[in-house]
């Protein structure tokens, strides 16, 4: 079941009423997406998290194990995460008060879940990416090369969260 169906069946009664008032079920609507879409975003920065902190697990067996040549690439995947994870938990959710400069359409807000989904679904394949890394007997170049895609994922993540930032404001902008 989706989010959002998630929380409109957890109404209850007064609400219920409410949304029989004209215009506030378009406002009790957009409301919904907005939760649903923070509610989201919030999930994925968890879920990133927990990947990070494997990582940084990661990290510390590479020292106990010698292989200090590697923790300057381990450490930039992590730097790499954590920015994303910064990011997720301080961007806009499709709010905006009165004298707000970014006016967020309910058609919008529905991209943005559809943004934010997309990106749960790269963060389950860093996981797997990473389980693979911490799972490998690889050595030399071959654990380079596994470490090099977790970075590269990270920054397929970061680039996802880009085009939702320029979904939310209408243009491209660094």
């Amino acid at each position: 079941m989706e989010l959002k169906q998630r929380i409109q069946e957890e109404l209850r009664g007064l609400e219920r009423l409410a949304l029989s008032i004209p215009g506030f079920k378009g406002y009790k609507d957009k409301e919904l997406r907005r939760e649903a879409d923070r509610l989201l975003r919030q999930h994925v920065a968890r879920k990133l998290e927990e990947v990070k902190d494997q990582l940084q697990e990661l990290q510390l067996t590479y020292i106990s194990a010698g292989k200090i040549g590697l923790i300057d690439d381990v450490e930039r995947a992590v730097m790499k995460l954590q920015n994303v994870i910064d990011r997720l938990k301080t961007a806009s959710y499709g709010y905006t008060g009165f004298f707000d400069a970014v006016k967020v359409k309910e058609e919008e807000l529905d991209a943005l879940y559809s943004f934010d989904q997309a990106m749960l679904d790269k963060v389950e394949a860093i996981g797997e990416s990473v389980k693979k890394l911490r799972e490998t007997e690889a050595r030399g170049e071959e654990l380079i090369k596994l470490i090099a895609g977790v970075i590269a994922e990270a920054d397929v993540l970061m680039d996802a969260f880009k085009r939702r930032q320029e979904a939310i404001t209408g243009f491209s902008g660094g």
